[in-house]
């Protein structure tokens, strides 16, 4: 199915691609034929997943390029790099992201969880957006949560200084995810890029590993755990594959299957206002 998927002759960039939803996002890209660029941080978990795709499909096009996505700098190296290795660009898989027990600063002095799960997604969508636009058409996918149930965002403090609870961190960067997704869709309508969002379900997977064994309280906000990752990885497959989500945006997905967020997800004067606020954090006003 390498040679001839849907994905045949097409450039995909996935971030988060080194374990758990993410690889199996990736090999399931490289069993529908995509050349792949694949983003990680660990380096020998990259490695391991560029072993795996060249065992399954005897192919060893796809790229593993590193990267910490909490900071600014990284990111905007990172989509240098990418435009450099790619005259085309047909879709992005904004993946990877964190949860942390801890309040944390990253190296630009924002908060990690909404710097990594939030800004980079922004940032590095607003850089690779023209390569994007001019591949068309071309699809952008987030992968949010429905944790976002549980994290209205509060504008007034994005950097959590006040208060700072895991469970509603992580729910309020998911949030975010939602909101950038539906301003992005609005922006970006007829240019022939597409942008939808997605809930994975709860997985067996890496996200939190490096704050420690992650509580009983976490597993439950981020959803009853699938069988597999590769469960977990099927919408984003379908969000970036499937011909029945041909000019479809602005969307939120799970199972497959559109779903609706919950009203502080979905505010169109909460996303513009969101939106304004990346430009300032990241430095980027979009094409």
């Amino acid at each position: 199915m390498a040679q001839g998927g849907r994905l045949s002759g097409k450039t995909v960039v996935l971030t988060g691609a080194s374990s758990g939803i993410g690889r199996a996002t990736a090999l399931g890209l490289a069993d529908e034929g995509a050349r792949l660029i694949l983003v990680g941080r660990t380096p020998e978990r990259c490695e391991e997943t560029l072993s795996e795709i060249r065992r399954r499909t005897g192919r060893d096009d796809a790229v593993m390029l590193r990267a910490d996505l909490s900071s600014l700098k990284e990111v905007r190296r990172l989509a240098d790099e990418v435009l450099a290795r790619a005259d085309r660009l047909h879709v992005l898989l904004n993946n990877a992201g964190v949860t942390l027990l801890q309040r944390q600063l990253t190296v630009d002095g924002l908060e990690a969880t909404f710097a990594t799960n939030h800004l980079a997604y922004f940032l590095l969508t607003g850089l690779l957006l023209p390569r994007l636009r001019d591949s068309a058409p071309a699809r952008i996918v987030n992968v949010a949560s429905d944790a976002h149930r549980f994290g209205r965002l509060d504008l007034g403090d994005l950097q959590n200084e006040q208060r700072y609870r895991a469970l509603r961190v992580y729910g309020q960067s998911k949030t975010a995810n939602l909101l950038f997704t539906q301003e992005l869709a609005r922006r970006i309508s007829g240019t022939g890029v597409t942008a939808n969002a997605l809930h994975p379900g709860g997985i067996r997977s890496n996200l939190g590993r490096s704050e420690g064994r992650i509580p009983e309280a976490v597993r439950k906000l981020v959803g009853l755990f699938l069988k597999s990752p590769e469960e977990g990885a099927r919408t984003s497959l379908y969000l970036a594959c499937s011909p029945e989500v041909e000019g479809v945006s602005g969307r939120y997905f799970a199972k497959c299957r559109e779903r609706t967020p919950t009203a502080h997800a979905s505010d169109p004067e909460l996303a513009r206002r969101l939106w304004e606020r990346s430009e300032e954090l990241t430095g980027l006003q979009y094409p």
